[in-house]
């Protein structure tokens, strides 16, 4: 037997959640950490004149509870279930020891006990490894010998895992795709289906294409549709893809590269004279391209005039301008005009020594490294005067105009990054959009299609959410549209 009474200060541990803190790591609880504790748990924190509950918080939970407060994060700090200072201080009913002689002793000789895998414990598990078959069967049969699966749980059923969702496919020539999309939601636990809460996802590559919806909100995971490992990116093989996935029925919102978005409306490729499908930009009248903010918007897309060889596969009013690979496309040409003989530029090579060269002069960078740079002061003390002042007008149209909210001078952000000509900035597509997008704002997609929600998820929500995840979750699901 052994007393219920810490050896250590419990002024040590938070009272959140529990965990033991470093001095420098934790903060004695404030009026601002009570305020956001008791909007989010709707509880109190009380008993804070007794000596043996903790009087500090770690400051991580601070930082999460203030993002959560001001709509910057969905979860909170979670409180353990063995953590003492939440079990019992907000319980009404519950006699609060005065003293420590008041404290009863129990026994700690079972703590060290396994704890055998339940069904869905073991279904988690084998989601966040990413396992196969093969390894699936390996890893439960290895449980099972050592005695660590719970009675009852069964794991041969993961060689027919895909049965469930099969019925939903139908596979003809090279192209697996989904038939009747309202039952596979169903199947995946969700029972209210809107399509316009979804959005189409072209996922390809040189020799493979796949579809994906998306949610708009992020609350459920992504489901597949259709997959082919050797139809190519060109027009007729989108066209059969979106016929078999019967888009007219659903009419989804589309978010893709520039690529796709020309292919699916009919335009041609390379560099034309007209390349935009919302207005007439001139890819020739380079000496209007920064200083002409307004071109005549395109009334429709009519195959034989102005670059569109083909009909448009869906109504343009459907398309959603990625910020992300605009986002990119500005950064390559920022790059590209710097010069190659001063810091700023060696800087890049430095700071990603993994990049090869080219990629480097190219301004091939992905969104992280973008982001670093972003919070790199030292990279802004490298540049000349007209440097610094095109970066800093980028970063303030990454966000004010690019991210999930918009700022609401987010016009002056785009005129103000219009001095990219000083460093002889190339003028290109991506930029006219961008420059287009604040008298098309709707055409953005950010807002509400990209942000979190703030507040925590309706309880009719969190069952499918979890369900679709736990069943999206396993490799089979994505493999299964690979079976041709």
């Amino acid at each position: 037997m052994t007393s219920r009474v810490c050896v250590n200060n419990p002024d040590k541990f938070c009272y959140i959640c529990g965990r033991y803190a470093l001095k420098k790591q934790r903060t004695p609880i404030t009026e601002f950490i009570k305020s956001a504790y008791f909007h989010y748990f709707h509880l109190e924190i009380k008993h804070q004149d007794k000596t043996w509950i903790p009087h500090n918080v770690y400051k991580m939970c601070i930082e999460t509870l203030r993002k959560w407060k001001i709509g910057q994060r969905k979860y909170t700090p979670s409180v353990s279930s063995s953590c003492y200072t939440q079990v019992n201080i907000n319980n009404e009913d519950f006699e609060v020891a005065e003293t420590d002689s008041d404290i009863v002793q129990f026994d700690l000789s079972d703590n060290d006990m396994a704890k055998p895998f339940t069904q869905n414990a073991l279904n988690d598990t084998i989601r966040d490894l990413g396992l196969s078959k093969k390894s699936t069967l390996l890893l439960a049969s290895r449980l099972q010998e050592r005695n660590l699966l719970a009675s009852g749980i069964t794991f041969t059923w993961y060689k027919h895992r895909e049965n469930e969702f099969l019925p939903f496919f139908f596979a003809k020539d090279s192209l697996v795709y989904c038939t009747n999309v309202l039952g596979l939601f169903k199947a995946l636990g969700l029972d209210v289906y809107r399509s316009d809460e979804w959005r189409l996802f072209i996922d390809s590559f040189k020799r493979s294409l796949k579809r994906v919806l998306l949610h708009n909100e992020g609350r459920y995971a992504s489901v597949p549709i259709a997959y082919s490992v050797h139809l190519k990116e060109i027009y007729e093989n989108v066209e059969i893809l979106l016929k078999a996935i019967e888009y007219d029925k659903h009419k989804w919102q589309l978010c893709e590269d520039l690529k796709i978005i020309s292919m699916v409306l009919g335009q041609q490729f390379g560099f034309t004279k007209y390349p935009c499908f919302l207005c007439e930009w001139d890819t020739r009248a380079k000496s209007e391209h920064w200083t002409r903010k307004l071109w005549t918007l395109r009334k429709k897309l009519t195959p034989g005039t102005k670059n569109v060889s083909r009909k448009s596969l869906i109504d343009p009013n459907k398309i959603l301008l990625p910020p992300l690979h605009i986002k990119l496309g500005l950064m390559k040409q920022f790059t590209k005009a710097l010069n190659k003989e001063r810091d700023c530029f060696k800087y890049l090579v430095h700071k990603f020594p993994k990049l090869s060269d080219a990629k480097v002069k190219e301004g091939i960078f992905e969104g992280p490294q973008i982001r670093s740079l972003i919070k790199d002061k030292t990279f802004e003390k490298t540049m000349t005067i007209d440097e610094k002042n095109a970066w800093v007008a980028f970063k303030k149209v990454i966000d004010g105009f690019l991210g999930n909210n918009k700022d609401p001078e987010y016009k002056k952000l785009v005129s103000d990054m219009l001095i990219f000509p000083k460093i002889t900035l190339q003028h290109e597509l991506k930029i006219s959009l961008l420059v287009l997008s604040y008298r098309l704002l709707s055409k953005m997609y950010s807002g509400k299609c990209q942000r979190r929600a703030s507040r925590k998820v309706p309880p009719r929500y969190q069952r499918n959410r979890v369900e679709i995840s736990r069943k999206m979750g396993h490799p089979h699901v994505s493999r299964l549209l690979l079976v041709s």
